[in-house]
């Protein structure tokens, strides 16, 4: 079983179309065999954890105190396991380490820093490559921004596929192509 790590937002809600799409990414990737590896808490997280647990797939929830007791929140009621870190730092490590592939739907800056480490890990060989799709226009973006800048060296161009559609992410990380 492959285990998919999933960034992403905490603050859209359940009325948000893309809400919606979180859950049938994450029911076609646990329908696929998939695991899924989320933050544990609400919004995408939560979106995306509810469609893997309605195919019958496990949802692994990573909490953190520095978010959970900071802002008083409870993981998810759809975490099949929960593996709880006392500091962000520890948290996104495990989630980065424990995968086997990447999935980062939209989010703010939290979600741009997880995109940012694990993809700069893979550039230096801190972790192996794996396959990572992001997931809609607001990081095409953003990733093409920093691609045709003068900023980043060799080796981080192709590590990061984009997909518009769930199913193309279904299919991309299923197939460990990205």
């Amino acid at each position: 079983m492959q285990v998919v790590t999933v960034f992403g937002s905490s603050q859209v809600g359940r009325e948000d179309p893309l809400y919606r799409t979180a859950i049938e990414i994450g029911r076609g990737l646990a329908g696929g065999g998939n695991a899924i590896m989320t933050g544990g808490y609400y919004g995408l997280m939560e979106a995306v954890s509810k469609g893997a647990r309605e195919a019958g797939g496990k949802v692994i929830g990573v909490t953190t105190d520095q978010i959970g007791a900071r802002y008083n929140l409870e993981p998810n009621g759809f975490n099949s396991e929960i593996v709880h870190f006392a500091s962000l730092r520890d948290r996104l490590t495990y989630m980065v380490e424990n995968a086997d592939a990447y999935l980062a739907l939209p989010g703010g800056t939290g979600t741009l820093h997880e995109i940012a480490e694990t993809w700069e890990l893979m550039r230096i060989g801190g972790i192996p490559k794996r396959p990572f799709v992001c997931y809609g226009c607001l990081w095409e973006g953003i990733l093409h921004a920093l691609q045709d800048s003068p900023f980043l060296g060799e080796g981080y161009a192709g590590m990061i596929a984009i997909a518009h559609e769930a199913g193309e992410v279904v299919d991309r990380l299923s197939t460990g192509a990205s």
